[in-house]
């Protein structure tokens, strides 16, 4: 099974691997949308494959981190593309999410994703 949460944040950044004559060079903002998806067998006590609220809990301790922010300066971040912004959700949320599946970020608003799938962990 798979199960899924989201959050929303609002964010500034820029690339600044090319001329200034890219509008990514210049410092924007955008919406996101952050998706976690957490796959496992519902355990037997409450039938679930993880508690909603603890996910919810741990996408907004990720919120509070990226949410108003110049994501260039979010520490362990690096680039702030959609990319990079996967992959740091991916470490924060894999620490109390061993099923951690998948991590979408999107701007929709321009049409824009990166999903990344994370890999499973090795024991």
């Amino acid at each position: 099974m798979r199960i899924v949460k989201s959050i929303t944040f609002d964010a500034a950044h820029f690339l600044d691997i090319d001329s200034e004559e890219r509008p990514y060079a210049r410092m924007h903002g955008h919406s996101f949308t952050l998706e976690a998806a957490i796959e496992g067998e519902p355990d037997s006590e409450h039938g679930w494959v993880a508690d909603l609220a603890d996910v919810a809990a741990a996408l907004e301790a990720l919120k509070a981190e990226l949410d108003h922010r110049l994501l260039n300066e979010v520490e362990g971040l690096g680039k702030p593309t959609l990319e990079n912004i996967c992959r740091f959700a991916a470490r924060r949320l894999r620490t109390k999410f061993p099923g951690l599946a998948q991590v979408k970020v999107s701007r929709p608003s321009i049409g824009e994703a990166c999903v990344y799938d994370v890999p499973a962990e090795r024991g």
